[in-house]
């Protein structure tokens, strides 16, 4: 089944940037917005609690260009803190249309994991059922409230002066197969973590027993340079030099099922590349998945790299945050720094 892919350009023109005003006064007292995706797996039939405070304003936009409206009317309230209660795509989009509004000034932010995908929250290390309630008790108490500190991917086409996308997981290759795959296991009643494994699983059988035409084992053609330097990232001696099997990058530290995608001491971005889908590699993979990286890996063509940011130019579409986008030359650099009320 064809899979909706998202242009670049359909994204509306985000709001004119508010005047926002550091927020005044004690926690308690501050203004808080929520930003609600009612269309979100867990949202359905769902009442926000908070309360019945009168310090809470809560949104619930039907489309990008009314979460960037939402967001210019909480900055001016002058928020303290904006909860995001939906998935890992709700995330991605409302950080996307809060550039113009809030800059490199965010207030804090909660993110209510209530969409079928929710990678961040895993990450952050909130509570599976962490609800509105339990963020705003710890955003007023900066004693024991846990604060994470974390900076998007942002990821902006090549010579073009619109605004980037923020989001925290992109990938291309074989892992846009498995987010498509990703989407069946949901119909499938298959969610959040459980959703990753039997994914994953299932393009690695697809990979290690298809033939060479198995759409599994193809890839995409892929260009990669490091940023700032144009230096090429490196490349193997297996497979096609101008193809790469799958690439993940992110900035996230901790990944579902805590698989263990990323080597030790890898920092900023975070890059997984697969030249070739070698058999050596890919039955080594519950061990890659476990932490096992021997040093042999690189040279097998399985690239454990770091980045302060990266050019790419693909032939395919690439995923962000789980959303198709169009193949074509992208800058994929650091994002504001956040701080996110984890619990």
């Amino acid at each position: 089944m064809e899979r909706k892919i998202y242009q670049f350009e359909d994204l509306p023109e985000q709001a004119k940037a508010a005047v926002v005003r550091a927020p005044e006064g004690p926690a308690h007292l501050q203004r808080i917005g929520v930003i609600l995706n009612t269309r979100s797996h867990h949202n359905k039939d769902r009442v926000p609690n908070y309360g019945g405070r009168d310090n809470v304003s809560i949104a619930r936009p039907q489309t990008r260009r009314d979460i960037a409206i939402a967001l210019a009317e909480f900055a001016e309230q002058g928020i303290g803190l904006l909860v995001i209660s939906g998935g890992d795509g709700t995330v991605r989009d409302v950080l996307t249309m809060g550039q113009a509004v809030f800059g490199y000034n965010w207030p804090q932010l909660a993110v209510l994991p209530r969409g079928k995908t929710n990678a961040l929250n895993v990450d952050l290390g909130s509570p599976r059922d962490f609800s509105l309630a339990q963020a705003i008790a710890s955003f007023e108490n900066s004693e024991t409230g846990k604060r994470v500190t974390r900076r998007p991917l942002a990821v902006s086409v090549e010579g073009s002066e619109d605004p980037p996308m923020l989001g925290f997981i992109f990938g291309a290759g074989a892992f846009a197969l498995g987010v498509e795959a990703g989407q069946d296991a949901h119909r499938a009643g298959f969610f959040n973590s459980i959703a990753v494994g039997v994914t994953s699983a299932w393009g690695v059988v697809q990979a290690l027993f298809g033939s060479d035409t198995n759409v599994w084992r193809r890839g995409a053609q892929m260009k990669l340079d490091y940023l700032p330097s144009g230096e090429p990232m490196p490349h193997s001696r297996h497979g096609d030099p101008e193809r790469r099997t799958l690439i993940l990058a992110s900035t996230l530290t901790t990944m579902p099922l805590d698989i263990k995608l990323f080597g030790k001491g890898q920092g900023d971005i975070r890059l997984l590349i697969l030249d070739a889908p070698r058999r050596r590699v890919l039955f080594s993979v519950p061990a890659i998945l476990a932490g096992w990286h021997p040093e042999w890996l690189a040279g097998a063509g399985l690239h454990h790299l770091s980045a302060k940011g990266f050019a790419i130019t693909l032939d395919a579409p690439f995923i962000l945050d789980g959303e198709h986008f169009p193949a074509g030359s992208y800058r994929v650099e650091q994002g504001p720094e956040l701080t996110f009320v984890a619990g």
